[in-house]
């Protein structure tokens, strides 16, 4: 069998949906891979910074391992503005749902509401609302988002900045995204991890 019988779904029998299992299992095994050559046209998305959208993500990864972060912050990080590519005017809410089957629920909420938070910085600026991120007050993982954005998104536009290479950072993205998805021992609903963590920013620092 090397294609379905159906050419409606309503029609398909057991075996079709089986041979479109197990191809499909086999498809989500390369989505790391794809990711990570995704992450390469970030060059070519919106222009006028003093670095590329891909140079911004490595920065924000960059800083938050630097930070002693564990793997889900720094894989959120650099793949928190992935959605620019496809969606411009939602990338918080496209990133976050590539990521939320397979890291904690705390780092795919920040990355899913990190453009509201990061209006703090320029709305004003713009003629939008600077605090829109006040819609979010009450939320468990309010003040995590702001730390997100304030240590690790909104500085990350330096050229001069040390920032580790992408390949660098391909371990961690192929771990991830190996994980099963929506385990609950993964995604942990309510729990907080601390963006920092200096015994481990010590360590990495040498």
């Amino acid at each position: 069998m090397d294609r379905v019988s159906f050419t409606a779904m309503k029609d398909g029998t057991a075996e079709d949906y089986a041979f479109l299992n197990e191809h499909e299992v086999e498809y989500a095994r390369g989505t790391a891979d794809r990711l990570l050559r995704a992450m390469t046209d970030l060059d070519e998305s919106l222009s006028g910074y003093q670095i590329t959208r891909l140079g911004h993500s490595l920065q924000s990864a960059t800083r938050a391992w630097r930070d002693g972060a564990d793997t889900d912050w720094v894989v959120s990080a650099l793949l928190h503005d992935i959605g620019d590519i496809y969606a411009p005017y939602n990338h918080d809410e496209y990133a976050a749902a590539i990521i939320r089957p397979f890291v904690r629920e705390q780092c795919a909420w920040c990355v899913a509401t990190h453009a509201d938070f990061q209006m703090l910085y320029y709305g004003h600026l713009v003629g939008g609302d600077q605090h829109k991120r006040d819609r979010h007050a009450g939320q468990p993982y309010f003040d995590d988002c702001a730390e997100f954005c304030e240590r690790w998104d909104q500085s990350s536009f330096d050229p001069n900045y040390d920032t580790l290479p992408l390949t660098f950072f391909a371990p961690m993205v192929q771990e991830v995204f190996a994980r099963p998805a929506y385990d609950p021992a993964v995604i942990r609903p309510g729990e907080r991890v601390a963006l920092q963590n200096p015994e481990t920013a010590a360590v990495r620092a040498g």
